[in-house]
């Protein structure tokens, strides 16, 4: 039974990574979008923005895209990206 379980819990693992996987360019691309019309945010925030998303990049790459997904969404928060 416990094998069962945690060959489940493998199984949704690998089957989620690959969609976060896919996720993350798309997040990033709307980030660089919305950097590219010159946001109305402060200088601080501006700055926030494109370390969250050098971050969630970095993260993407290192393959943590769960984390990556969650970072680059900070980053469209702070944007309001949706």
């Amino acid at each position: 039974m416990i094998k069962r379980i945690l060959a489940a819990a493998l199984l949704a693992t690998l089957v989620a990574s690959p969609a976060f996987a896919f996720h993350c360019p798309n997040d990033m691309a709307k980030i660089d979008a919305a950097l590219a019309k010159n946001p109305s945010i402060s200088a601080q925030q501006l700055a926030e923005v494109k370390k969250l998303r050098a971050e969630g990049e970095a993260l993407h790459k290192a393959g943590d895209h769960a984390q990556s997904v969650k970072v680059l969404g900070e980053s469209m928060a702070m944007l309001g990206i949706k």
